[in-house]
């Protein structure tokens, strides 16, 4: 009986002391905001504190970062903000200002009237604190929100403690072009590369000083992290960052999909695919299949596909769709941008009398969305010209001046990419 009681108490004692399996974090990558949570830094101790957050904002355990600040006794939570698609990421339009059921807390939206948080909104906060997962591409507008808030801090002399979290389609490639300051828009705010190869704490860097914001600014690096990895290779939990990123392969297709938004063809929202497939009604998809694959495109492949579009879906609600799903061949060498440029080009050349541009945008100053996803008026021109690839082969200058000069604000060593030809 002694022997039988000395066993149930040291079983007891192990329960007691081992985390259960379901919160046991099994990642050596560990965000920015887990070391936060263990030791402050002082410029949040005692104050009182602005969250701009969403349902990406956790640890490795899944415990929101709301309830974690909400917990540490070294400072008082006092306001929430929500960027596009609400604090709980799953609005589709313009999202508003609420009081958060949990917590009682303000929830100031900055996708509503206001993308800038007002003087208003800071009334009684003494620091700004910032955790989103972030997907490494300027037209993501998590960017704009953080650089807006950015202004915010600088111009109300309060600090803005950024959370890092790795970048899900790592830190080493960069794509696309910089984009021109007159086409700045909430989808481009700062001349960056579209795919910029950066966590959002060294974008926030660059911005404070590039831009010359000169907000009071401290980052929480990530710890364990390299940047040739993979969101998937961190072993940190996924959450969808936004409704229509659902994957990680999305998240890799997303910086060429995206510009997709910018035509009359569907970019896959409403389907069980969003920027993983794109199409219309009236697409020659096996004609786009075969023209696409044979160019030969590294890393990608095509296929034809047919869905029906759901009632909610952007373009084309409730129509059957005939499109064309991107397949990830070898992730390291796909680069989407070129790849949907090329396909965009393609179709239009196709399908003369289907294929439009999207309309303008009043509150982004009428811009063209092919402009603002751009951040350029070449883009649209190369493609009616029949001179992309020339402008891709320019764009790859952009690549190299924007990677050398990001050096300065690295928090991450280098990962010295291989040798390889980005533009077919």
């Amino acid at each position: 009986m002694r022997l039988l009681c000395l066993s149930l108490l040291a079983c007891l004692a192990a329960c007691a002391t081992t985390p259960h399996p379901s919160t046991t974090p099994t990642s050596a990558v560990r965000p920015g905001v887990e070391r936060f949570v263990e030791n402050p830094p002082d410029i949040v101790r005692g104050k009182r504190v602005g969250l701009i957050t969403n349902q990406s904002g956790m640890n490795r355990a899944g415990t929101s970062t709301i309830d974690l600040l909400r917990a540490m006794l070294d400072l008082r939570l006092v306001a929430l903000f929500s960027p596009e698609h609400g604090i709980r990421g799953a609005a589709e339009t313009i999202v508003t200002s609420t009081t958060d059921e949990k917590t009682g807390l303000p929830i100031h939206s900055l996708y509503g009237a206001d993308r800038k948080p007002t003087p208003a909104m800071l009334e009684g906060i003494d620091v700004l604190v910032y955790d989103i997962l972030d997907l490494g591409v300027r037209q993501y507008t998590y960017e704009s929100t953080l650089a807006l808030a950015m202004q915010a801090a600088a111009e109300k002399g309060i600090p803005i403690v950024v959370l890092d979290r790795p970048n899900p389609v790592t830190g080493t490639i960069g794509e696309g072009n910089i984009l021109e300051p007159k086409f700045q828009t909430f989808v481009g705010i700062y001349p960056v590369l579209s795919r910029h190869g950066m966590t959002l704490g060294e974008l926030a860097k660059m911005y404070n000083v590039e831009q010359k914001i000169g907000a009071n600014l401290v980052v929480v690096p990530i710890e364990g992290w390299r940047r040739d990895m993979w969101y998937d290779e961190t072993k940190l939990p996924w959450v969808n960052p936004s409704p229509n990123i659902r994957r990680l392969e999305a998240a890799i297709h997303y910086p060429g999909t995206v510009f997709f938004e910018a035509t009359n063809i569907s970019e896959g929202r409403g389907s069980d695919a969003p920027f993983e497939q794109i199409g219309a009604p009236w697409l020659r998809t096996r004609d786009v299949v075969d023209s696409m694959n044979a160019m030969r495109l590294p890393g990608v492949r095509f296929e034809a596909v047919e869905y029906t579009n759901s009632e909610t879906g952007r373009k084309f609600p409730g129509q059957v769709i005939k499109g064309v799903r991107f397949v990830i061949s070898d992730r390291e060498t796909y680069r989407p941008i070129p790849a949907s440029l090329h396909m965009i080009a393609l179709i239009r050349r196709m399908h003369p009398a289907e294929f439009q541009w999207a309309g303008a945008n009043n509150r982004d100053g009428g811009l063209i969305t092919i402009q603002r996803h751009g951040g350029t008026d070449k883009l649209r021109t190369a493609i009616e010209n029949g001179t992309l690839p020339a402008l891709l082969r320019e764009w790859e200058r952009d690549q190299a001046a924007f990677m050398a000069k990001r050096s300065a604000y690295l928090l991450y060593p280098e990962t010295p990419p291989a040798p390889r030809a980005l533009v077919p």
